[in-house]
């Protein structure tokens, strides 16, 4: 059978979560609109009779400001250089930019299969879609191209088959029924951050950082306690919003999804701590899972 690994890179916003969930037809990732929602790996296992692809999407690549996104930068590194094919993850409808430069000497340095997917094609003529396939034709000799939508393309056999021929044989390397490796609190944390990044704006959204403290189960409903951290007092209130309403509506929106995720009753209590800067403090960034390689 064939085994192997797959990493999904790009710049932020470019659409790899979104495709990382459409190929295993699982929300595995969270997804937002904004630049930076994945701040770690995270595997999606495809499995199957006869073949298992291990996808990794990756932290997008973009220019640190804080320690968190230095490390963010470093595990995406990290990540492309140890499977056996990259998808360079492109958003189509932006031009080619210094950030796109970057990451594709990345790709090119680590001297593996790279397929270009070119995402968003929903939003682009089909005059547009084969111009700018040429464009990033003359930047590299990828070794396959595919224009897709992560997110309203419902069949990605094409990709899926064409990425075997560049699999090796092997073994499964995780248990046939299981999708992620990512831990339930850990998945529990990121979706609760992402609904801060839906309701939230300004700097809100990259300043919280999301850690589920306590799980607990009693009479068929499991209590969780969660913390989020932000950098000011003012990014506090604005999460908590007036009369407890934004904090209110971030919990309700989570519970109901964790509750789908643990298929049983939840109640779910989330608290807010400033603590200054704790983007910059390795301690707290690996407490919460993010950019989890060693430095």
């Amino acid at each position: 059978m064939k085994s192997g690994f797959v990493a999904l890179a790009g710049r932020p916003n470019a659409g790899k979560s979104t495709l990382l969930n459409a190929l295993l037809r699982e929300k595995i990732a969270i997804v937002s609109s904004k630049p930076q929602t994945t701040r770690s790996q995270i595997r999606g296992i495809l499995n199957a009779e006869d073949f298992q692809i291990i996808f990794t999407d990756t932290p997008g690549i973009h220019k640190a400001r804080h320690r968190l996104e230095s490390r963010m930068n470093r595990e995406a590194a990290d990540v492309i250089q140890g499977v056996d094919v990259i998808y360079l993850v492109v958003d189509g409808t932006k031009p080619f930019g210094t950030g796109d430069e970057h990451v594709l000497r990345m790709v090119k340095n680590a001297g593996l299969p790279v397929f270009l997917i070119l995402n968003k094609i929903d939003r682009m003529k089909k005059e547009r879609v084969l111009k700018v396939l040429e464009s990033w034709q003359k930047r590299h000799a990828f070794d396959e191209y595919f224009p897709v939508s992560a997110l309203e393309q419902n069949d990605f056999g094409d990709l899926i088959q064409t990425t075997l021929n560049y699999l090796p044989e092997g073994e499964r390397m995780f248990p046939e029924d299981m999708n992620t490796d990512g831990s339930v609190k850990f998945r529990i944390a990121e979706i609760i951050r992402e609904k801060i990044l839906i309701c939230t704006e300004e700097e809100v959204p990259h300043a919280s950082a999301v850690v589920v403290e306590s799980m607990e189960e009693e009479e068929d409903v499991c209590h969780i306690q969660a913390l989020v951290l932000v950098e000011k007092s003012g990014q506090k209130g604005i999460l908590i919003g007036k009369e407890g309403v934004m904090l209110q509506k971030i919990t309700n929106l989570a519970k109901k999804e964790i509750a789908s995720l643990l298929d049983q009753k939840v109640q779910l209590d989330i608290f807010v701590r400033v603590e200054d800067e704790w983007r910059d403090r390795d301690s707290r960034i690996t407490e919460f899972g993010y950019g989890n390689i060693e430095q």
